[in-house]
């Protein structure tokens, strides 16, 4: 059986789970969130880049993402601009992008991603 681990748990969430070669990294939304939809969405990636470095990989290794904004019509191709720039080449994951109602009205954007473990 595989060991479970868990970064940065507390009583609600873990931010990261790690199980079975896979990394599972949480919603991250932004800490600052006077920014616009481009400096969410950067300091999303940043967050996740981070989490995924602690489990032991990285965005090259990404499966999946789930990505939620605030108003998918006026912030879909800001957000696309900075992600597509971040995506590591060759390695896009498989991505689903839906338009909702999120925890705080200042969230615009909240991104869930899945990633491999190296071999």
């Amino acid at each position: 059986m595989s060991a479970i681990t868990r970064i940065e748990t507390d009583p609600r969430r873990s931010r990261t789970v790690v199980y079975n070669g896979m990394v599972f990294v949480g919603g991250m939304t932004a800490d600052d969130r006077s920014q616009g939809i481009e400096g969410q969405t950067r300091q999303v990636l940043a967050k996740i880049e981070d989490y995924l470095a602690k489990a032991g990989t990285d965005k090259s290794r990404l499966l999946t993402a789930q990505i939620w904004i605030k108003d998918i019509v006026n912030d879909f191709a800001g957000m696309n601009d900075v992600w597509n720039a971040w995506t590591a080449p060759g390695a896009a994951p498989t991505r689903a992008t839906a338009q909702c109602a999120l925890a705080s009205p200042d969230i615009l954007v909240e991104i869930i991603v899945t990633a491999a473990l190296p071999e």
